[in-house]
């Protein structure tokens, strides 16, 4: 690694504020220095408009309290232009945000009941029922208060490894860190463990690794001008003392890939790995590491104008990949066959249309990135980003293509998978209305959820009842009346124990908090909204007694972290655990295989 040629360092340009500089230290290309400044220039705008939609809110809040209670009418600030520039933006929005949030606590549709139920039965639209908002202590406690016998499992993003957190006496069982073992660029990325009985004696979890151009997109100062390729897949063994590598699995296969790990729930013996940079997705044998089934997915556009190139509509491609017959292994290692040089970050779909993230097939792009399973391992289910939907595989036939759901508002429930030879599929799509992201099953695998990010969401539902996925329909859309433009944006899942309700992690523009939302299924209605724990809150989990809820929040954009828990019973937040990873994910160790159902495995 060279000394840089040019330094920029973050300048303080104000007596109360500093200016933000998402320059690094040295110049790592014109181009990633292009998204950085593109992405701060989003980042101010999306705050910009967030801190109107606050104001706003906190308006009509006092306006519904005058009309209904004048006596008991609390003073909201009054609405005005906002204005914003980098000057600002960490400081107001990290300290208004969540205040503003708080001005709108009470707010609620006076109409009972969803708007919008055609003869049909599906509801779209905002929900006009109450929602009760309740905004959480930050300096909440624990207190060594013990969780029950369970271990999580924390992957930690830029900090290249992963650890476990006891969580009877909250404290940390071990970790690992792979430049250790000489990967000089492991973004720790996604994981899933195998059951154990005993993980306090033994457990084994697959973990994904990105590599490349991604250490560079958080704007962190750093001296690299060429990162290694990364992109590797570690299968991790801890034995009741410490951590071992057993195994890359992308140095035996040929595959490098960097983004959702799932475990098979039916027996634990197989394993999905999916990268949306590359997109392929890959079954693997957990015993051999033999890839049981590639799939990759391209997008073949009716426009060559990027900005048009997904939401004019195209043709996805679906094909069956094979190894080389005389190595037995692909030629998938580190950066070879990414389309774009660096991940879509959450909400970044939109930077891939403007030609923001570069590569060498960007126009062929379709953000195939998580693969989860049917709770009973008969289906699997592949989430394409850019088109807004999710390719139903059938497992019973190594993993062909059965169907296609499209979850957004004036889609098609479905589109028809025509089968072109034995290895080859397409689908085809007159529009794409909305990229959406993660997607999950119910614990009884009745409903398949999928978010509409970015231009319309919401948080879609299918009935997924039917042993047909052809015959899989749309039942509901989850839209919060607050929820305006891109943000506040329903992100992340899971399922209480018994189905009941489903928490889903709400985004807030970062730095300023996001929260969890608790939805009844029974009905697809919002029931609580816990608003203010913490920056980029992620993934949810939730302990196989059903008790609590974790959702570990932010650290890889160097912002505060911890790990909220909820009580499932009140769903109330109890408290922060402290943890200082950069966590984009987590898993509780299942103690049987019937708590996969419960996992990464079936919701990301």
């Amino acid at each position: 690694m060279s000394e840089s040629k040019k330094k920029i360092t973050i300048e303080e340009a104000s007596d109360t504020t500093s200016e933000i500089k998402v320059e690094t230290q040295q110049s790592k290309g014109a181009l990633v220095e292009r998204y950085l400044r593109r992405r701060a220039e989003v980042t101010e705008a999306d705050n910009r408009a967030f801190q109107d939609y606050l104001q706003e809110k906190a308006l009509q809040q006092k306006t519904l309290q005058e009309s209904t209670q004048p006596t008991a009418c609390v003073e909201a600030p009054a609405a005005k232009s906002s204005w914003f520039n980098r000057r600002n933006l960490l400081k107001v929005v990290a300290g208004t945000a969540v205040a503003g949030e708080t001005a709108a606590v009470g707010y609620a549709w006076v109409n009972g009941g969803p708007a919008g139920a055609p003869a049909g039965g599906l509801f779209t639209g905002p929900q006009r029922e109450p929602i009760a908002r309740q905004m959480t202590d930050s300096k909440a406690d624990i207190g060594g208060r013990s969780l029950g016998k369970w271990i999580l499992l924390l992957p930690t993003k830029l900090g290249g490894g992963t650890y476990a957190i006891d969580l009877n006496s909250n404290r940390v069982l071990a970790s690992i860190w792979y430049w250790t073992y000489g990967d000089y660029n492991p973004i720790s990325h996604h994981l899933c463990a195998f059951p154990s009985a005993d993980p306090y004696h033994s457990f084994e979890f697959v973990n994904s690794t990105q590599g490349g151009k991604n250490c560079l997109i958080y704007g962190i100062p750093t001296r690299m001008e060429t990162p290694d390729p990364g992109f590797n897949i570690y299968r991790v063994r801890y034995d009741g003392a410490q951590m071992e590598l057993l195994e890359n699995v992308s140095e035996s296969t040929g595959l490098g890939l960097g983004v959702h790990v799932t475990i098979n729930p039916k027996d634990a013996q197989s394993y999905f790995v999916t990268d949306g940079q590359k997109d392929i997705a890959a079954c693997f044998d957990r015993n051999t590491s033999r890839v049981m089934a590639a799939l990759k997915y391209d997008w073949a556009a009716n426009s060559s104008n990027l900005s048009d190139c997904w939401q004019k509509g195209g043709t996805l491609k679906i094909a069956k990949i094979y190894p080389d017959p005389k190595t037995g292994k692909f030629d998938y290692l580190g950066t070879k066959g990414q389309k774009i040089e660096w991940e879509m970050v959450p909400m970044g779909e939109l930077y891939v249309e403007e030609g923001t993230i570069p590569g060498d097939s960007v126009h062929t792009l379709t953000g195939a990135d998580g693969t989860i399973w049917h709770p009973s391992g008969r289906w699997a289910a592949t989430v394409v980003r850019l088109c807004g939907g999710i390719a139903i595989l059938d497992a019973e036939k190594n993993f062909a293509p059965a169907a296609f759901l499209q979850f957004n508002k004036d889609s098609p429930d479905q589109y028809d998978v025509t089968q072109i030879d034995s290895d080859h599929w397409e689908v085809t799509f007159d529009r794409v209305f909305s990229p959406g992201h993660e997607i999950g099953f119910s614990p009884d695998g009745k409903f398949l959820c999928m978010m509409n990010n970015l231009r319309e969401n919401n948080c879609g539902v299918f009935d997924s009842s039917d042993p047909d996925p052809k015959k899989w329909r749309k039942i509901a859309h989850v839209e919060d009346p607050l929820w305006r433009g891109k943000y506040p944006n329903p992100f992340h899942m899971v399922f209480s124990l018994d189905g009941s309700k489903l928490y889903l992690s709400v985004l807030h523009p970062a730095p300023a908090a996001s929260g969890i939302m608790v939805v009844d299924t029974k009905t697809w209605t919002i029931k609580k909204e816990i608003q203010g724990i913490g920056p980029d809150l992620q993934t949810p989990a939730i302990t196989y007694d059903g008790k609590y809820l974790l959702a570990p929040f932010s650290g890889f954009q160097r912002l505060s972290s911890g790990i909220a828990v909820i009580d499932t019973a009140t769903d109330e937040l109890l408290g922060i655990l402290p943890s200082s990873g950069g966590h984009h994910d987590c898993v509780v160790v299942p103690t049987e295989l019937a708590h996969m159902k419960h996992t990464r495995s079936c919701t990301l």
